[in-house]
């Protein structure tokens, strides 16, 4: 898994600073330089670093061709809420990368740099991703071997800087804070969920009748009639039993489930979806409460990590190559099907950090 350590909602907003550079405009915290020009290939600069058009697409095609290999090449002809999928690919890619460049520039401010070991991790990912381009692929990316290298290392210390903030942050989390309890339940919905993502409210009298029809699987629950037959017989929700831990689920379907012992079922419990009736599995699950541990722990250095990284990102200048930026579309080529930049980094980078 990549982007183990990007924190994704600052990175979106460093993008949607530097897209909005295009206006001449931004908030009261971007300081916007006004450049006269920009070396031919650069996409946008950060202080005194910069983003080309061939690191650029290397990203972008790699990201393109992960995504049909999935949904297949004609995902590109679709749209989502209105947005074209091919300008939002850009557009996450661009906040992908400005993160990293963002990083490097703190890395600079704190005074880290990448070791001989790591500089050898990044020479020999450089070269076995260089070695796996077809030359029409070296071609349409217009890359060399020193850019893919200039590319690792950006993503290594980028990688070393956010571990090196978090370094410390090692909270000591409770079984209670991180329980996760297993609880099935049959939802009644009330609510229609149209194909733009809204949903649309059933009428007060279907309502009821759907209010009706829970009391009635409640009642069957309390009276001994096997849940799991109640489930398929009644529910609206394909996943039956569900593990979560405090702070997952909606306040009212949370606080009935934590408040039940096991085997223990509850009344009717209305929520945003419709009435649910929830039957309490298990009031511990040692797993997933160590997982959810992790996930809290590692939620709170993304905190730590963020505090740093927001305010150091605010003081940034940036400016973005409106024109390069426009002209910049997708590779629709068979022969250009690389995939593996991000591979590489993990088997160079990760497999030996875990030897």
């Amino acid at each position: 898994m990549r982007n183990y350590f990007w924190k994704k909602a600052a990175a979106l907003i460093l993008a949607a600073a530097l897209l909005s550079s295009l206006a001449g405009c931004g908030g009261d915290q971007v300081n916007i330089v006004l450049t006269t020009g920009f070396l031919k290939n650069e996409i946008f600069r950060l202080e005194d670093t910069s983003c080309l058009k061939s690191e650029f697409m290397v990203y972008l095609t790699t990201e393109q061709n992960l995504y049909e290999a999935v949904y297949g090449p004609d995902i590109w002809t679709a749209a989502a809420d209105g947005v074209d999928l091919e300008e939002r690919l850009k557009e996450n890619v661009l906040a992908e990368i400005s993160q990293i460049k963002a990083m490097t520039l703190l890395a600079d401010r704190r005074g880290i740099g990448l070791d001989t070991q790591e500089e050898e991790q990044v020479e020999n990912a450089a070269s076995q991703y260089y070695d796996s381009l077809s030359d029409t692929e070296k071609e349409l990316l217009d890359v060399d071997l020193q850019v893919i290298k200039g590319m690792y290392q950006d993503y290594a210390l980028a990688d070393k800087v956010y571990r090196e903030i978090i370094s410390d942050i090692n909270p000591e989390i409770s079984d209670d804070e991180a329980r996760t309890i297993t609880v099935q339940h049959v939802l009644i919905k009330t609510v229609t969920e149209n194909a733009d993502g809204s949903v649309t409210p059933f009428s007060e009298e279907e309502k009821n009748r759907c209010y009706q029809e829970a009391l009635s699987v409640q009642e069957q629950a309390a009276s001994g009639t096997a849940f799991e037959s109640l489930i398929e017989k009644y529910s609206d929700d394909s996943q039956g039993t569900l593990s979560f831990g405090k702070g997952e689920k909606e306040d009212a379907f949370e606080k009935a489930a934590f408040n039940l012992g096991t085997d223990e079922i509850s009344g009717v419990v209305e929520t945003s979806e419709g009435y649910e009736i929830i039957k309490c599995i298990s009031t511990f699950n040692r797993e997933e409460t160590d997982r959810n541990k992790q996930k809290i722990v590692e939620k709170r250095r993304d905190e730590v990590f963020g505090q740093e990284y927001d305010a150091f990102v605010d003081s940034l200048a940036r400016n973005l190559n409106e024109s390069l930026w426009e002209s910049i579309s997708l590779i629709h080529d068979e022969q250009v099907d690389t995939s593996n930049f991000f591979e590489i980094y993990q088997s160079c980078f990760l497999q030996q950090e875990e030897m």
